[in-house]
């Protein structure tokens, strides 16, 4: 049986077919598989994107207030009027703990 398989012409050909399907042609299965994981990249960024997109907006609708400006100035770069004083307070990881803590 096993003889007549390895002397068969047709499944000699058949089995260059599939090797040269499988891993040398320019629609490989393995060209597929790294352009599908690229897909799966991309619309992972792609998302990634649209939900900054969207925190971006919501920022810049608050953005249309003063009062909000100025309160991230302040928060973010440390800005004050010029009769006030800025102390910046800094945690240390295991302080932030203990609030956390404290606060529960």
């Amino acid at each position: 049986m096993m003889k007549k398989i390895l002397i068969n012409r047709y499944a000699w050909v058949t089995l260059g077919f599939l090797i040269w399907l499988l891993f040398l042609d320019n629609y490989s299965y393995l060209e597929h598989r790294f352009l599908n994981r690229q897909i799966d990249e991309l619309e992972k960024n792609k998302t990634y994107f649209a939900t900054e997109i969207k925190n971006d907006c919501l920022q810049i609708k608050k953005f249309q207030r003063l009062e909000e400006v100025e309160r991230f100035a302040r928060e973010k770069y440390y800005m004050k009027k010029s009769n006030e004083d800025v102390f910046v307070i800094e945690y240390d990881d295991e302080s932030l703990k203990e609030l956390e803590t404290q606060k529960k």
